[in-house]
């Protein structure tokens, strides 16, 4: 039988240097993720809760508006967004054309006990208010630009007819005063009032008689 030769033999120690690199039976690769972490991920955010007292600064947060735009701008209020721990933005319906979909917003906080302050006032656009309005064939779009046309038309045609009917008023007026125009009144009535005398003589003169 023939013997073995020395560069065949290995020896547990050499295998172990030849194998790939082993991994200790208590390590861990980065991509675990703890039982803790996941939890935690998988919990549910709990919503905010707004402070009583900053969602009741209503006239105050009308106030910081109209420092910065008219009244008649400024419509009722429309909700209120919570940035924080006694942080709140009160949200106001926007009144001016040309912003549809914008609100004014008023942030506003208080520390404490202390009374709520305007940290902020600004007009917002709210959801979808930059995106732009859905698309009309160009069909659709002349259509409502002759309907406005026509509608102008109409409006222009009755205010010249309600123009016309001023002049004549006007005219008939004129007229009456061309008529009265040169009469004298006074002398009129005395003249009458003489016919009235002569009425009364004739009438005692045929009682003398």
């Amino acid at each position: 039988m023939p013997e073995p030769r020395d560069d065949e033999t290995t020896t547990a120690d050499e295998a172990a240097v030849d194998a790939p690199d082993a991994m200790p039976d208590d390590a861990t690769t980065d991509d675990t993720v703890t039982g803790d972490v996941a939890t935690e991920a998988e919990a549910p955010r709990e919503p905010a809760v707004p402070d009583a007292e900053l969602l009741a600064a209503v006239d105050l947060a009308r106030a910081a508006l109209l420092e910065i735009t008219p009244a008649v701008t400024v419509g009722s209020p429309a909700g209120s967004i919570v940035e924080g721990d006694r942080v709140l933005s009160l949200l106001f319906a926007n009144t001016m054309p040309g912003y549809p979909g914008w609100f004014w917003t008023v942030t506003l906080a208080r520390v404490d006990d202390a009374a709520p302050t305007v940290l902020e006032a600004e007009l917002m656009p709210g959801e979808g208010a930059l995106l732009s309005p859905e698309w009309l064939p160009w069909s659709d779009r002349l259509a409502g630009i002759e309907a406005d046309q026509e509608a102008e038309r109409l409006a222009a045609e009755s205010d010249e007819d309600d123009d016309d009917e001023d002049d004549d008023s006007t005219e008939d007026a004129e007229d009456a005063d061309d008529v009265l125009d040169g009469v004298d009144f006074e002398a009129t009535a005395s003249d009458d009032d003489d016919d009235d005398d002569d009425d009364d003589d004739t009438s005692f003169d045929g009682a003398d008689r």
